[in-house]
């Protein structure tokens, strides 16, 4: 039995340049001016500065390596060892104006990108001493509780068995926001640690037993988005999911106004703790 001959070097070039056209081809469905994040500029006041921030980074990191592989790609050719070449180049101990550049460089880099952070940070924490609403968000393993503290009314989740069936999601936790509206957002965790992600927001913070982490941000985009926790948090992490649906504000008081009249009235607070301040069970 003959074994079969190797590829052409035509064909296998075929293959190569057909694989580049899919992978090409592939990425134009995805919004590449995104940085290819889970998210658009217009979903809340704050995705277009994170977007612009990020993709900024990618092209100054890629800039730079297309500059370090430009400069080492020349030095292999420039420098290569000739075929009648048989003397050792100048050997240096230092080289002070080089030595300078390659610290100074890094220097004023890592400067910029300190700079460019810490501002978009500042602007992305900001609060208002008056935000519209208040909502006050609790992980615990492995739902979650939403208060609506002007409104006095709550939510309180459970545990949804994620078996693939069709359905299944409807019946995960809502978190209900009006669009146009300043929101802050109080986090807490009623037993281990978690942490409140909405990916689509751009913006995670950690759930710590006994802190409360607060942020502000105005959902501009009406829409259904997927939360988790994106803290292994135990056994059912993976199921420990909820729903964030930005409404228009008709809607959304009626949406509490049926959780008034289903007799979730009030606020579920750190009484339903699984420990005290002292780390001690309640």
């Amino acid at each position: 039995m003959r074994n079969p001959s190797p590829p052409s070097r035509s064909r296998t070039w075929r293959i190569l340049v057909a694989g580049a056209l899919a992978a090409g081809l592939s990425g134009c469905a995805t919004d590449v001016s995104t940085g290819f994040l889970p998210s658009d500029a217009g979903v809340t006041n704050k995705t277009g500065e994170l977007i612009a921030f990020w993709n900024g980074s990618w092209v100054a990191a890629l800039a730079v390596g297309v500059l370090v592989w430009g400069l080492m790609i020349w030095a292999l050719i420039v420098y290569r060892k000739r075929k009648d070449d048989h003397e050792l180049p100048v050997q240096l101990q230092y080289h002070v104006p080089l030595e300078l550049m390659y610290t100074v460089i890094p220097i004023v880099m890592v400067g910029v990108l300190f700079v460019f952070s810490q501002r978009t940070i500042e602007s992305v924490q900001a609060v208002e001493e008056d935000p519209d609403l208040t909502v006050e968000v609790y992980g615990k393993q492995w739902s979650w509780d939403f208060n609506y503290l002007d409104h006095d009314v709550y939510y309180s989740g459970e545990r949804v068995q994620l078996t693939g069936e069709e359905g299944v999601a409807d019946k995960l936790p809502t978190l209900y926001l009006p669009v146009d509206q300043n929101v802050q957002f109080d986090i807490k965790s009623r037993d281990v640690q978690h942490a409140f992600w909405i990916p689509a927001f751009l913006y995670k913070t950690d759930m710590i037993p006994g802190r409360t982490n607060s942020f502000q941000v105005v959902p501009t985009k009406e829409g259904v988005y997927m939360g988790k926790c994106a803290e292994m948090c135990g056994e059912f992490h993976s199921e420990m999911l909820f729903r964030v649906a930005v409404v228009s504000e008709e809607e959304f008081e009626a949406q509490m106004e049926a959780l008034r009249e289903a007799g979730n009235v009030g606020r579920l607070g750190d009484e339903l703790n699984r420990y005290d301040s002292e780390g001690a069970n309640n």
